[in-house]
């Protein structure tokens, strides 16, 4: 095995811009998906983790000959403390959560940029490609296996007090939408009935469509569809 030589500027300069560019990698994919967290934010925490692995071999070398320090100390810090900037980029709409993947990628870039400060090149270039395959790939695979569903407050206006809902749920199920919770209100004033549902719709179906095919449904006066977090 062979021993670790002393660092140089030439080495340290070369390992900073390897965890730029590798953060910059994420970050550009993180950024097409208009993240909280995305190019410059990724950037900053792969290079100042990729610096901070630096001064953990950096200081033994130069302040104790003797290597005694444990150059993992400081990287261990950058670990634990990652995840205060992961916790930041998580939002919580109602029932749905999103911006866990963009905290594990910050997660992911800090490693990087630990591997990359400590010379393990090729490792940090096969964390990059196989990085990328999660957050491209298998994305693409997961919502063709698994569609993102989206709530949505679905309002059914009939002209009728009396109507025939049977025509429209069955459309509805028919596009695989789930009904959470329906609700009838008829009013009192004016003739007609209101049906309104608490559905979930997955990306893959087309709204649209499904508002013309229950409006042209028997006895339907208007349909809404609007967003419920």
């Amino acid at each position: 095995m062979e021993l670790p030589h002393d660092l140089t500027e030439f080495d340290m300069i070369l390992r900073l811009c390897l965890g730029f560019t590798a953060g910059a990698i994420i970050g550009l994919e993180r950024s097409a998906r208009r993240q909280v967290a995305g190019l410059r934010t990724h950037i900053l925490i792969a290079t100042g983790s990729t610096l901070l692995m630096i001064l953990s071999i950096y200081l033994p070398q130069y302040y104790n000959p003797l290597r005694t320090s444990d150059p993992g100390r400081i990287a261990a810090q950058v670990v634990s403390g990652i995840g205060f900037l992961g916790a930041g980029a998580i939002i919580r709409l109602g029932n749905n959560i999103k911006g866990l993947t963009t905290a594990a990628s910050l997660w992911f870039v800090a490693a990087l940029g630990l591997a990359i400060g400590a010379g393990m090149f090729l490792i940090a270039g096969v964390s990059v490609f196989l990085g990328l395959v999660t957050l491209i790939v298998l994305n693409k695979i997961e919502l063709k296996l698994f569609p993102t569903v989206r709530n949505k407050l679905l309002e059914i206006s009939y002209k009728d007090s009396a109507p025939s809902t049977k025509e429209a749920l069955d459309i509805i199920k028919a596009a695989r939408i789930k009904i959470q919770s329906m609700d009838v209100h008829q009013s009192g004033k004016e003739k007609g009935t209101k049906l309104m549902l608490l559905v979930s719709i997955p990306n893959t179906v087309d709204i649209a469509s499904i508002a013309r095919s229950i409006k042209s449904s028997g006895g339907v006066g208007k349909v809404e569809i609007m967003e419920k977090y």
